[in-house]
């Protein structure tokens, strides 16, 4: 319900103050299962994606927005919440298996799900190297991953910012990556590693930022 709040009354106002150039929108399709991935540079690129693309968009997002603490996170969580962000707990492991069956509900259901790769945003400017989680998501769902890349998003809301600034961004959406050719090759992490390189590849492309064939390593602050 709330979504629908902001849907209609919020989000058109979003995008007139803003006013992101968006390139691509057909490539997002309005129905369906679907995987957005894309390069991450700061915290509204989760609130940016859902606006453009113009369908809700299942993100996961730290759980410590959703259990109060600080005014300014509880009103984050709010605000993801209703945009139908998932809470999950960071880590490895459980929690990493745990963040992918989510994932995969959203899927099952017909959602589209938003991922970054990267694992977390990027404070030097460029793409590192991706995880395999989106690769296991569209090897064992089948769901297309549409690339993307947000430009400008970091200066119109960098780290510590409150207010997002009004500073030209962009959000380009590339054309959907089908992997249907990997069809029951989800355990071979030899398979995973190319699918994920390929969606990382594509991401580059559209971006244009200069690559690291490296994990970043996650701050405390990201």
């Amino acid at each position: 319900m709330l979504y629908e709040v902001i849907r209609r009354t919020i989000a058109p106002v979003a995008r007139l103050v803003y006013a992101p150039t968006v390139v691509g929108l057909a490539n997002v399709p309005r129905h369906g299962p679907v995987i957005l991935a894309g390069n991450h540079l700061s915290f509204i690129d989760s609130v940016v994606i859902p606006l453009v693309a113009r369908r809700q968009v299942a993100f996961l997002a730290k759980s410590e927005y959703f259990r109060g603490g600080s005014p300014k996170q509880r009103l984050a969580g709010s605000l993801l919440g209703a945009l139908g962000h998932v809470p999950v707990d960071r880590g490895k492991g459980r929690a990493a298996l745990a963040a992918l069956d989510v994932a995969t509900e959203v899927l099952d259901r017909g959602g589209a799900f938003g991922i970054y790769p990267e694992g977390t945003r990027s404070l030097d400017g460029r793409l590192h190297r991706g995880h395999t989680g989106v690769a296991q998501l569209t090897l064992t769902t089948g769901a297309p991953v549409v690339p993307l890349a947000l430009i400008g998003t970091d200066a119109m809301l960098p780290v510590g910012a409150r207010i997002p600034r009004r500073r030209p961004i962009t959000v380009r959406f590339g054309t959907p990556l089908d992997f249907s050719r990997y069809d029951g090759l989800a355990d071979s992490p030899a398979v995973r590693r190319s699918v994920t390189d390929e969606i990382m590849y594509a991401i580059l492309e559209l971006s244009g930022q200069e690559y690291v064939d490296a994990y970043h390593q996650r701050p405390d602050a990201a």
